[in-house]
């Protein structure tokens, strides 16, 4: 039970440093890819991308406990779950647009994960 819920931590602190950068995108801006450079120190100093990184950090060290105790085959297609909450925090917190082919899709991938998680 314990390797799910470090699997389940790792999966949710990655969820969130994603929820966190893309706030502090939107409030950073969108600029060209070839300004990238120009723009590293002020998406950096927003509060929510550093914090969405240091989530980022946390869930890669949760992750690497869980590769040391669990078959990298089983637990990998688990992180598609991300994509699952990840989709629903978009619709509910940034008022996204997630069309009806994206919610069947999303479909797919918790039957998938379901699946996965009988063998």
């Amino acid at each position: 039970m314990t390797n799910y819920l470090l699997l389940g931590v790792s999966i949710l602190l990655a969820v969130t440093g994603q929820l966190l950068m893309k706030k502090g995108m939107m409030v950073v801006g969108s600029f060209p890819a070839s300004q990238m450079l120009q723009h590293i120190l002020p998406m950096f100093l927003s509060p929510f991308v550093f914090f969405g990184f240091a989530c980022f950090a946390a869930s890669s060290l949760f992750w690497l406990v869980v590769l040391s105790r669990l078959e990298l085959s089983f637990v990998y297609p688990m992180v598609s779950v991300a994509y699952v909450i990840v989709a629903l925090a978009s619709f509910i917190f940034f008022k996204e647009n997630v069309t009806l082919m994206r919610w069947m899709g999303i479909s797919v991938i918790i039957l998938g994960v379901f699946l996965i998680s009988r063998s």
